[in-house]
């Protein structure tokens, strides 16, 4: 008899085996999202001092090399020895405390009055419904287009500056106040209604408070406008501040002097936007919470 091997395929198995030679699936890496590893204070004011310095170095380079005409751009040097006569001979002062003046003023009288105006419209619908197109349409008119009206009316004085800040700033904050109005929880209300409450206490204790957080977004854009109300105001008419500066130096092409009031302006806006924040802060840490 002939014997018969049977050699069986390299890859074959026999039918009793139930292993598996495939390789076990891979692993799900767990992604996450990428962080951002912020740089050391020092570093990034080191950055902005850079970027600060390369910018007056090239605009004092292109000046002397003739790629900017100095007439009408002036540069650094020019512009830092205008400063240091404008803040020992000048008025320097004298303008930077009309300006914030007028501003501060503005803002105090435009966001409080404008807030309790908004407020008050929760007492009555009917009121409100009656006073909403009136404040819509005080807000598209363009203030400042009413400008030299309200120096003829307020004067030449400070009072016409803060008119015209208060004005900038009343309606936004009115609007602002008026949405956080209309935002109070009614259940809440109704809550209140229920334990036997007065509208005074509702309005005290509910609304009011409501309205806080609103009124508190909205002083940094106020701070802002005010202080656009006040320049616009001077250099309409003014015997004294920033704008007023600005005005005559233009007037008289001295554009050093120009540059000059308008870094000064800018540095008193960033202190007044700091001291905003800073309240800001306070009220939300005081009143709010």
């Amino acid at each position: 008899m002939t014997s018969r091997t049977t050699t069986l395929p390299a890859n074959a198995m026999p039918m009793g085996n139930t292993t598996s030679n495939k390789s076990p699936p891979p692993k799900r890496i767990a992604r996450r999202l990428p962080v951002q590893r912020l740089w050391p204070m020092w570093a990034i004011a080191a950055t902005q001092a850079g970027i600060l310095v390369a910018f007056v170095a090239l605009w004092e380079i292109a000046a002397n090399t003739g790629l900017v005409d100095p007439f009408f751009w002036s540069k650094p040097s020019a512009i830092w020895s205008t400063m240091i006569t404008f803040f020992s001979q000048g008025d320097a002062f004298t303008d930077i405390a009309y300006t914030f003046r007028s501003t501060i003023l503005g803002f105090i009288i435009g966001t409080s009055v404008g807030a309790l105006l908004g407020m008050s419209f929760w007492w009555s619908r009917n009121y409100a419904l009656i006073m909403q197109p009136y404040i819509i349409c005080l807000e598209s008119i363009p203030k400042l287009a009413l400008a030299p009206l309200i120096i003829l009316v307020f004067g030449m004085g400070l009072s016409s500056k803060v008119a015209i800040a208060t004005a900038l700033t009343l309606i936004v904050s009115t609007l602002t106040a008026y949405s956080g109005v209309q935002a109070v929880d009614k259940d809440q209300e109704k809550l209140f209604y229920s334990l036997g409450a007065s509208r005074w206490q509702i309005f005290t204790k509910l609304v009011a408070p409501s309205c806080v957080p609103w009124i508190i977004s909205i002083l940094r854009v106020n701070i802002g406008l005010a202080l656009t109300g006040s320049i616009v105001g001077e250099f309409v008419s003014s015997q004294h501040g920033l704008g007023r500066t600005i005005l005559y130096a233009g007037s008289t092409y001295e554009i050093a002097l120009v540059w000059v009031a308008v870094i000064v302006l800018s540095a008193l806006s960033i202190v007044m936007y700091i001291g905003v924040t800073w309240l800001e802060k306070f009220l939300r840490k005081g009143v709010v919470h």
